[in-house]
């Protein structure tokens, strides 16, 4: 029971990753019957992407969550067509969804400076409204944030993945020693010596856990990333085995690796449900343990390794595709008839 009333109230971080608000445009102003006056239309309400903008500090900063854009100026004899009301700019951070009460998505902000009307102003009163304003569009909206990291660190609960982002980054998540000590999302950054810095993210897949050998947790984990995105298996891999500190570690480790040079001699030890498509291949296999530090300068490097080795094929393939483009552009245009007649004479 003393640990149930640790989870309720322990204080879990200041990241957030959703926040709902309510965003409104300005109603217009009203028209000028006697001479005809337009009044002035509502102002509208954006989201723009600022780069160094969180989630929290707008949460922070707006508490109330609550956003309305000015409103449409009324038609008077000094001005017969009334001015727009004052828009309402919401700075968001880089990598936002936008999503409506329905679930659909309105838009996405991906760079910085993209902008999404998500609130549209009310028209200023005119003839067709009989000089009658209409009042401001409003809306709840989601904003969702897309986590972007270049390494993401897979596991079932309790298998250290939080220890060891401690030690490789400058994170600083909760530790305990029990499952879904982490509810939220953890980001860390490694920074090299050349200031390559790295953003390493930290998830976790289904809680059914019970005790596993080494071998059956990355069959399971391989089945859990299958299942949710057969994509992510395509992607480059590395296999940290944790707690090396504990009695009988190497013993275990080195069944462990004559257990992934052979797979599918040891796929019987699994139900048939369990077993992926396709196992998964790692380039680098790495024994390390969170509370000691070994083998954790081993992991770093060979992640910095894996990113340059990845950056640069993506670079080769780029590079690959915008030589055929020019190839194709030539050949089309040599292809091209000429266009002078020719004379001939008899």
């Amino acid at each position: 029971m003393v640990r149930c009333s640790c989870v309720l109230f322990r204080k879990y971080g200041n990241f957030i990753d959703n926040l709902r608000v309510f965003v409104k445009g300005g109603s217009g102003g009203m028209g000028y019957p006697r001479l005809g006056g337009e009044g002035g239309k509502g102002g509208d309400v954006w989201l723009v992407a600022e780069k160094k903008m969180t989630l929290k500090q707008l949460k922070d900063k707006y508490p109330q969550k609550r956003f309305v854009a000015g409103g449409g100026a009324n038609s008077r004899v000094s001005a017969l067509k009334g001015s727009k009301g004052k828009d309402y700019d919401i700075p968001v951070p880089v990598g936002i969804s936008v999503i409506d009460e329905n679930g659909k998505v309105m838009g996405e902000l991906n760079k910085e400076k993209d902008r999404i009307l998500v609130a549209e102003g009310g028209l200023g009163g005119t003839l067709f409204t009989n000089f009658l304003p209409l009042k401001g569009q409003k809306r709840v909206i989601h904003l969702d944030l897309k986590l972007i990291a270049d390494v993401g660190l897979v596991g079932f609960p309790n298998a250290g993945k939080s220890s060891l982002l401690s030690q490789v980054s400058h994170a600083k998540p909760v530790i305990a020693d029990y499952a879904f000590t982490t509810l939220k999302p953890e980001l860390g950054k490694i920074i090299y010596n050349d200031f390559k810095q790295v953003d390493i993210s930290g998830f976790q897949l289904s809680s059914q856990t019970q005790y596993r050998t080494a071998f059956e947790t990355i069959i399971l984990l391989t089945k859990e990333l299958e299942l949710y995105k057969e994509e992510l298996q395509t992607k480059p891999a590395l296999l940290a085995v944790n707690k090396m500190d504990l009695p009988d570690a190497p013993n275990k480790f080195q069944e462990l690796m004559n257990q992934l040079q052979n797979p599918k001699d040891f796929l019987h030890l699994l139900a048939k449900n369990m077993i992926p498509e396709r196992t998964m291949e790692f380039q680098h296999i790495i024994p390390v343990s969170a509370i000691t530090g070994e083998g954790i300068e081993e992991l770093k490097n060979c992640i910095r390794k894996s990113l340059d080795e990845q950056a640069n094929q993506e670079n080769d393939a780029y590079h690959k595709k915008q030589l055929l483009n020019l190839r194709i552009s030539d050949i089309v245009s040599y292809s091209e008839p000429s266009s002078h007649h020719a004379s001939t004479g008899s």
